[in-house]
């Protein structure tokens, strides 16, 4: 039977998602203790990849065991037991055999967070930006993102995806104060794709960049012309979205 896990985890202390020679990842920290509540090896697939030190505030993840679990909810709390305190699982269910935790996503969304004023308590948590930022214009640029594309100029070069095109639905900047939130929600998303973009929008909000030069550069599909990443620190998974008839 294949089981979705939803899932949290704080990214500070991991090296990313996906399992890598060097450096203790989410995905190798919920195969180990997930095997060894069942006894058995477990490889978790997850909806996406974060990269390192990025957040997960709803990941789904699925993984297959041929004997049924009769109590998702118990193992939910053992499993919960073992883990770090930096990663939690909220539910468990059952979905048909063929349906693939990323592949069978069909919308993505993420919020970029940046501090606007000093704080000791979230400075790791956020991107602090400080300095001043035309958030109108910023807000403006946002717009020229939305719709179906080759999104290259905001992707690492030498990746093994088939297609940089994505279909992003929804761009737009929120200013709570103190904080200033990003929200972006698409298809899917090329790797570095979101810290690329803001870092970007960043450009256009020192007024280093028009618009006319922002929807150049989307239309260059050249990395290069694109502005600098972002901290990993400031970037949240924040919902996955799914076809109503994949559970049973």
């Amino acid at each position: 039977m294949r089981y979705f896990l939803k899932l949290a985890y704080l990214g500070t202390h991991f090296h990313g998602w996906q399992i890598q020679p060097n450096g203790y990842t989410v995905q190798e920290h919920l195969n180990k203790h997930l095997s060894l509540l069942l006894r058995k090896d477990i490889n978790v697939i997850a909806a996406g990849r974060t990269d390192t030190g990025v957040h997960a505030k709803e990941m789904f993840a699925h993984f297959d065991w041929d004997e049924g679990i009769e109590d998702t909810s118990t193992l939910v709390q053992n499993l919960n037991k073992l883990l770090a305190p930096d990663v939690v699982i909220n539910a468990m269910f059952v979905v048909k055999p063929n349906i693939h935790a990323r592949f069978d996503a069909i919308q993505r969304s993420y919020e970029y967070r940046i501090n606007r004023q000093r704080s000791p308590f979230n400075h790791n948590l956020a991107a602090n930006i400080f300095y001043p930022l035309n958030l109108e214009a910023m807000q403006a640029a946002s717009n020229l993102l939305i719709g179906k594309r080759d999104f290259s100029s905001f992707s690492k070069s030498r990746t093994q995806t088939k297609t940089n095109i994505c279909d992003i639905r929804q761009a737009y900047w929120e200013d709570r104060g103190a904080e200033w939130v990003f929200h972006i929600s698409a298809d899917r998303f090329l790797r570095n794709m979101v810290r690329a973009i803001v870092g970007s929008l960043l450009e256009v909000g020192k007024g280093r960049m028009c618009l006319e030069d922002f929807q150049k550069m989307i239309e260059a599909q050249d990395r290069k012309k694109a502005g600098q990443s972002v901290p990993a620190q400031g970037l949240y998974l924040i919902r996955v979205v799914y076809p109503q008839d994949i559970f049973i």
